[in-house]
């Protein structure tokens, strides 16, 4: 019988940094991202082009991408958030990018002080000059299973907006449960609503948190409903700094083992990602704090 296979999004170099208060050198980034590349990411969301008022960790985005060395077969996306990050990423020569927005007005406007109609509005050029160019498009859809302002978000609001974002010309849409408040159900009940709507599996990603502890079940869940992309970030750090009480991403380690065990093929070392997240955790002075970076792989 052929293992199913899947694609592990990494996301630790931009949204696993993004909300720490220690400011991560360069070098030290391109060396995080040099090891995610090494023990075989073929995805990494490398940085955002943001304004360092906003996004401090992020004030040295433009240096690091001149600097970085592409290894081929490995996608390098980046964050735009508008219109002058466009032209930063133009300039940086990159093939992939990411738009972000959300299920619910109120996490937009305090994540990029607009609407949802807006933010569309706002990313309807910049998606197509990304086609034009022949870019690689992906696109966030945050608080889709609970906001930190609105509380319980509905699964039809999930699927206007990805209905919306597909009409642009996005190649894969990541769904957030940003607050890390989903349970299996949740994710059955969202995923449901989106193939009712003629969108299938094969352009949706999960984004989870494990703010509860549900996120490896709720892998689980969607890989049964055919889900095969999972975002995570090496040494489950992140948060978004816009939603009060998240906590870190799925530790990619963690996906990483479960996946092993159950047969799942990534493609993804798990040793070698077990050494950039404990590379990273040093660098931001604590230790690794996913289940598998303390207890290690097993059999050790």
């Amino acid at each position: 019988m052929t293992r199913p296979e899947v694609r592990i999004y990494e996301v630790g170099p931009r949204d696993g940094l993004q909300a720490e208060a220690t400011i991560v050198s360069t070098e030290a980034k391109l060396a995080f991202i040099h090891m995610l590349a090494a023990a075989g990411l073929r995805e990494i969301e490398t940085t955002s082009l943001v304004s360092p008022k906003a996004i401090p960790q992020m004030a040295d985005a433009d240096e690091l991408l001149k600097q970085l060395v592409r290894r081929p077969g490995v996608r390098y996306p980046v964050l735009v958030p508008n219109a002058r990050g466009l032209e930063r990423a133009i300039a940086a020569e990159v093939d992939a990018i990411c738009l972000i927005t959300a299920a619910t007005n109120g996490y937009v406007q305090h994540n990029i002080g607009m609407s949802i109609d807006e933010s569309l509005a706002a990313f309807e050029p910049i998606a197509a000059e990304a086609r034009r160019r022949g870019w690689w498009i992906r696109a966030y859809i945050s608080t889709a299973f609970g906001c930190p302002y609105e509380g319980r978000v509905d699964e039809r609001a999930v699927v206007s907006v990805a209905e919306r974002l597909l009409r642009m010309g996005v190649d894969e849409l990541s769904i957030s449960d940003t607050l890390g408040v989903a349970a299996p159900l949740d994710v059955a009940r969202v995923l449901s609503a989106l193939d009712g709507a003629g969108i299938g599996a094969e352009v949706i990603a999960l984004h989870l948190h494990d703010t509860r502890g549900t996120a490896l079940a709720n892998v689980m869940a969607a890989l049964e409903l055919g889900v095969r992309c999972f975002d995570s970030s090496a040494g489950g750090t992140g948060g978004s700094p816009y939603a009060p009480g998240s906590a870190g991403n799925l530790a990619t380690e963690d996906l990483v083992y479960l996946l092993d065990r159950q047969g799942v093929r990534s493609g993804v070392n798990l040793d070698g990602i077990l050494a950039a997240a404990r590379f990273i955790a040093t660098q931001l002075g604590g230790e690794v704090g996913s289940r598998v970076g303390r207890a290690g792989a097993w059999p050790q």
